[in-house]
C-alpha cells in the first residue's frame, strides 16, 4: 500500500520562496526542504500544530537571496539534522553531507538525493514518489540564473535534461521560487513549454537566452552567502 504524505507547500512572499514540509502521515515524521529564517515563527508554528518531529533540514543550494532557516528552526525545534550537498566545501554547522544517489527515509517516505548542478556548482534535488524538488535549477516555465556560484550553463542544460527531464512525464515538479503564481509543473509540461529548456531548443538556444537575461544581482547576496555558508546558524 502506499504511503500515506502529509504535504505543505508555503511561500515567503518578501523573496517569492517556497518552503516545503513532507511527513509520513502515520508517525508524523518530516523533512522540510528550504526553509526561510524570516519565516520561523511560521514554520514553528505549523510544526508544532501538526505534531510534526522534523528528522531533516534540507537546502537545495546555498541560497543568494535568502538565509535559510534550517539553524534557527532546529534550535527552536531541538530535533532534526542538517544535510547539505557534498559538493558544498567550506559550510559549517551542518550535521551531515549528502551524496549523488543516496536515500533519506523518513518512515516509509524515500527521498532520493540528485546532484543537479547548474544555477550554482553545488546544487541538489529531491525526488520522493512522483514529485521532484528542484531548488533553482527549473522553474516552472523558466530556471534559476547562472551568471555567479560557479553557475554553469552548460551543467543546468545537462541535468535537466539527463536527471529531471528523464522522470516520468507525470512527476510533479516543485521550484524553489516562483514570481508568476504557479506553484507546481510536471516534467511532460516543461519539456513541452519551458521556454529556456522545453526538449525543441537545443543548447546554444539555451546559452543565447541565458547570456541575454542581464539581471541585477539578489538584493540579500551580502547578507545571505555568508550565513548560508554556516547554515543560517546564529544570524538574528
Amino acid at each position: 500500500m502506499k504511503n500515506t504524505i502529509l504535504f505543505r507547500q508555503l511561500l515567503d512572499y518578501e523573496t517569492n520562496t517556497y518552503t516545503y514540509i513532507i511527513a509520513d502521515a502515520d508517525t508524523l515524521e518530516a523533512v522540510i526542504i528550504d526553509p526561510v529564517y524570516e519565516m520561523a515563527d511560521r514554520d514553528e508554528k505549523l510544526i508544532k500544530e501538526l505534531w510534526l518531529t522534523v528528522k531533516y533540514f534540507l537546502d537545495t543550494h546555498v541560497h543568494a537571496d535568502h538565509i535559510t532557516g534550517s539553524s534557527e528552526l532546529k534550535e527552536r525545534l531541538g530535533t532534526g539534522q542538517i544535510w547539505v550537498g557534498e559538493q558544498n566545501k567550506g559550510i559549517s554547522h551542518n550535521d551531515l553531507f549528502l551524496k549523488d544517489g543516496e536515500i533519506l527515509t523518513v518512515w516509509n517516505i524515500h527521498i532520493k538525493v540528485l546532484e543537479t548542478a547548474g544555477h550554482t556548482g553545488w546544487c541538489v534535488s529531491y525526488v520522493i514518489d512522483d514529485m521532484v524538488f528542484t531548488g533553482d535549477l527549473i522553474f516552472v516555465r523558466g530556471s534559476g540564473r547562472t551568471d555567479f556560484q560557479s553557475g554553469s550553463n552548460q551543467k543546468m542544460f545537462y541535468n535537466v535534461r539527463e536527471r529531471i527531464f528523464t522522470l516520468p512525464n507525470s512527476t510533479k515538479i516543485y521550484p524553489g521560487h516562483d514570481y508568476n503564481g504557479n506553484m507546481s509543473s510536471t516534467v511532460g509540461e516543461e519539456k513541452l513549454y519551458n521556454p529556456r529548456l522545453k526538449e525543441a531548443n537545443n543548447y546554444e538556444d539555451f546559452e543565447t537566452i541565458m547570456k541575454n537575461l542581464k539581471l541585477p544581482y539578489p538584493k540579500k547576496l551580502e547578507a545571505s552567502l555568508p550565513a548560508n555558508m554556516k547554515c543560517g546558524h546564529r544570524c538574528g
